[in-house]
């Protein structure tokens, strides 16, 4: 329709403006759009005619087409053309201007789409290896040089071609190829795909394929099928018939026939691999007697294999053999004949009758040796070269009175009791004689011919008596039952007790038949124990008796027990033991004897008399007595008894214990004072016997000196030993020293200008730690003192703040002291500028601090480090004070080499730390 015609007249239009650029350059001119088109077949285009002539005088446009609708104007023209189906056409539009003609070609093409894309049918089978065509037709279809046709397996290309280069009228299409078929195509799809590629037009790519088309591809090898049967075959008998064939595919699709002359045959088919494999069974019926083919045939792909054999079907019934009398009585005369229906010869017991078809004979006396005699009839027959032969079988009965031969029925029987014996007393007879054997006396009967156990019960004497009705025969027959031997408890007991010292003999009783033999021997030796002997404790044990017959054996184990009083041995009861405090170990005291003694140790005499002392059990299951945290050493009677008597041994005790040390034998903190005789740690333990105590250094070992360092505290470890043990103990051992100021410095260094600051630090080393005190020059005021007295402070240095002062160390060993002298001066000029008014004020303040410190602080004579530093004042000890402060240097100890004594009358100043 209208649409399709856009879609060319878009397609064309690259076209028309190229062959603008062709058109003569006149004034005047035609022009046809679409110039070219492309058109689907059967459908429609609008062409439109024009010129730039102003006023042409007619205009048209011809082409064979068929025209749908027209519209014009004064210089243009619109027709719509329908159901185009030529190949190529060529459109002119013209107009007449001027007196001259303008013209306008135009080219319209149609494409028709690959609707119908046919794969020639395929052979309906193909043999694999050969050569097959495949052929894609697609009628109508174009234009051709658009086309590309594709012949596919499955969905693998096998050959693709596109037509490219055809005229662009040229329609349809036509790809043929050659395939080679191989196992693997059957079932495979064969199929064509058709394109026709517009889009270089400005259209799309249109597509199309076939039906698949399946191929099926067959195997059959040349070699016809291997056909397996009996050369010959008896009419009503069965023949097996197989026939195989090899190298068939697909086997599944292979048909097989099988028949017999004009019988078909069911056989049942088997497939292997590529193989086939028929297998059933002929049966010949009278009609078929004589020469008959057996045909197999295999049918793959529409070809066939054939094989035929030949099979003869013949018909030779059994002999016939008779009796005169089947059942003769002994001394009667028989008649045997042998015959056959056919041609055959007979043969009667090995002698063959005197012609083909002729019976054989023969007559005999029956006696009791001819019963269940046997005769053979044998006939032989000669079918297609090959002879056959049937025979048949006969036994004669013959009559005769009953006999009991030693051979079925023995006159002693022997068997073993227990399993399962059928009990047989056989006698021969025609008829079978029955048997029946039961005591004379009538008390126990045999179950002749049935299956049961063998009991001694049955043991004796039996008469047998086998009659039939020829007559009876009687017989007497001894049973032994035979059995293994027995041990019970009454004859041979499990457990026997025999007294040291008497005479005994070990015997044991077995039941059994035969009569067992027993003999017994002691585990671990080989000598069999015969006759008397007399008891020793060494013949205690287990005997192993074994009783033994042709039956088998049995075993038993006896034990022996030899009893005996009791006896003290020096290894198991010592005459001394030694008890060890604290080890949990119990006096052992093990007594010989049978039964087990008991055993109780009583003290006599001294601390121990009538304590009982507590034993080990002898037996590590038994529960043990408490064990006594002490023990009285002394001398105790162990009494031993049992029901064969009782003895007596005198034990000695003695008690000790393993080392220990505590607190108050090894005080875990001690000390020693420098320079003192070096001497051993004050440890020691308590133990018997007596420990001994070795002290060492834990780390680096002490250095052996003569006087204490300090570099000798630290941890010791103290180690006490004995024969019971050890015991050790940690010690830490400090070391003391008298004190020394080590130093003492002012600051700032060098002097004080008056009114400045200035601190005095004093540093000591001591131990126990020292007290430090301080002597500062007479009258001088505000000093102040750290909560340690180590450091000595003024704010606002005053003339009277100038001097030595004295650093004092003191601990319980020892007093130290040092000096240091401080100097507060500055410029004449400062002092002068003060003028007499100020020198009084400072002479009035220095009397009246003076008169304060000498009535307040120093009636007291020291302050306590918490009053001194919130007053802010510092403490003054003169006078007497100072007198105190030494005394209490004297108190402390002499004082260290080096050290200056205080000057008479100077003033102390000093803090008492408090007590914590």
């Amino acid at each position: 329709g209208l649409h399709r015609a856009l879609l060319g007249l878009w397609a064309a239009l690259g076209l028309g403006l190229l062959s603008l650029s062709a058109v003569t350059q006149e004034p005047f001119w035609a022009d046809l759009q679409p110039r070219v088109a492309l058109v689907e077949r059967g459908g429609s285009l609008w062409l439109n005619c024009s010129t730039n002539c102003p006023r042409p005088e007619r205009g048209g446009l011809e082409t064979s087409l068929r025209r749908n609708g027209t519209q014009k104007g004064l210089r243009w023209l619109a027709r719509q053309l329908v159901d185009i189906r030529e190949p190529e056409t060529q459109p002119v539009c013209f107009f007449r201007c001027a007196r001259r003609t303008l013209q306008a070609r135009g080219l319209i093409r149609t494409f028709q789409r690959p609707d119908r894309v046919e794969l020639v049918p395929l052979p309906a089978w193909q043999p694999v290896g050969e050569n097959f065509t495949l052929s894609c037709r697609v009628p109508g279809a174009g234009p051709r040089g658009s086309l590309t046709l594709t012949l596919l397996r499955g969905t693998q290309e096998l050959i693709r071609r596109s037509f490219a280069g055809e005229s662009p009228r040229a329609r349809g299409a036509v790809l043929t190829a050659t395939v080679l078929a191989r196992r693997e195509d059957h079932g495979a799809n064969f199929s064509c795909r058709a394109e026709l590629d517009l889009r270089p037009h400005g259209l799309g790519l249109f597509e199309n394929s076939s039906a698949p088309r399946e191929l099926r591809t067959f195997t059959l090898p040349p070699e016809p099928p291997r056909l397996t049967a009996p050369r010959l075959l008896e009419v009503g008998s069965e023949g097996p018939v197989s026939c195989v064939i090899d190298g068939l595919f697909p086997v599944s699709e292979a048909g097989v026939y099988l028949a017999l002359g004009d019988q078909r045959l069911s056989p049942d088919v088997t497939l292997e691999g590529d193989a086939l494999m028929a297998i059933t069974t002929a049966t010949a019926s009278a009609e078929q007697e004589g020469a008959r083919q057996l045909v197999c045939n295999v049918t793959l792909g529409g070809e066939s294999r054939e094989t035929r054999e030949n099979v003869t079907v013949y018909s030779f019934p059994e002999p016939h053999l008779t009796l005169s009398e089947p059942n003769a009585p002994e001394g009667t005369i028989v008649t045997v004949t042998c015959a056959a229906e056919t041609q055959a010869l007979v043969t009667l017991d090995g002698i063959p009758a005197a012609a083909p078809g002729q019976p054989a004979q023969l007559q005999l006396n029956a006696t009791e040796y001819d019963d269940r005699r046997g005769f053979f009839c044998d006939a032989t027959l000669e079918v297609d070269g090959e002879t056959l032969s049937k025979n048949e079988s006969v036994e004669l009965r013959v009559l005769y009175a009953p006999r009991l031969d030693d051979s079925d029925c023995p006159r002693s029987w022997t068997w073993p009791e227990g399993p399962e014996q059928t009990l047989r007393c056989d006698a021969r007879g025609n008829p079978q004689p029955s048997v029946h054997c039961a005591r004379p006396d009538g008390a126990a009967v045999l179950a002749l011919g049935l299956l049961g156990p063998v009991t001694r019960a049955l043991a004796g004497t039996y008469r047998c008596t086998a009659t039939n009705d020829q007559g009876q025969a009687v017989k007497d027959v001894t049973l032994t039952v035979e059995y293994a031997p027995a041990l019970d408890s009454v004859g041979c007991p499990e457990r026997i007790t025999w007294l040291e010292g008497t005479e005994v003999s070990l015997s044991c009783v077995a039941l059994g038949v035969p009569p067992p033999n027993v003999s017994c021997v002691r585990f671990g030796g080989a000598e069999v124990i015969e006759g008397l002997m007399r008891v020793a404790r060494e013949h205690a044990g287990t005997y192993r008796c074994e009783a033994t017959n042709a039956r088998g054996s049995a075993a038993k184990n006896v034990a022996v027990t030899v009893e005996y009083g009791p006896r003290f041995e020096e290894v198991s009861c010592p005459s001394n033991w030694t008890w060890v405090e604290g080890s949990g170990r119990l006096f052992s005291c093990e007594v010989a004897g049978k039964p087990q003694p008991s055993v109780e140790c009583v003290g006599s005499g001294g601390t121990s008399e009538g304590v009982l002392l507590p034993l080990a059990p002898p037996d590590p299951g038994s529960r043990a007595p408490r064990i006594p945290s002490d023990l009285a050493p002394g001398t105790y009677i162990c009494n031993a008894t049992n029901r064969h008597g009782s003895m007596v041994k005198m034990v000695t005790v003695s008690a000790e214990s393993p080392p220990q040390m505590d607190e108050s034998t090894c005080p875990s903190h001690q000390s020693w004072l420098e320079g003192a005789e070096a001497a051993a740690l004050a440890c020691s333990a308590r133990g018997r016997p007596s420990p001994q105590v070795s002290c060492s250094r834990e780390g680096a070992p002490r250095p052996q000196r003569l006087r204490v360092s300090r570099e000798d505290a630290g941890t010791y470890r103290c180690l006490a030993t004995n024969a019971h043990g050890t015991d050790a103990r940690i010690i830490t051992v400090g070391v003391e020293y008298r004190p020394v100021v080590a130093e003492l410095a002012a600051s700032p260094p060098g002097g004080v200008r008056p009114g400045g600051n200035f601190t005095l630090t004093c540093r000591a080393e001591a131990w126990p730690p020292a007290q430090i005190s301080w002597r500062a020059p007479p009258g001088a005021p505000n000093i102040g003192l750290s909560s340690n007295n180590s450091t000595l402070s003024v704010a606002g240095a005053m003339g009277s703040h100038g001097g030595e002062y004295e650093c004092a160390a003191t601990n319980a060993h020892g007093r130290h002291t040092r000096r240091i002298t401080v100097r507060v001066a500055g410029p004449w000029l400062w002092v002068a500028v003060g003028g007499a008014a100020g020198g009084a004020a400072l002479l009035a303040a220095g009397a009246g601090l003076a008169f304060y410190v000498q009535s307040t602080a120093c009636k007291k004579g020291e302050y306590n480090v918490q009053e001194a530093e919130s007053s802010g004042e510092a403490v003054c000890l003169n006078g007497a004070g100072a007198g105190a402060g030494r005394d209490a240097g004297a108190e402390g100890g002499s004082e260290a080499a080096g050290t200056s004594e205080v000057p008479a009358g100077g003033e102390v100043f000093a803090i008492q730390l408090p007590s914590a």
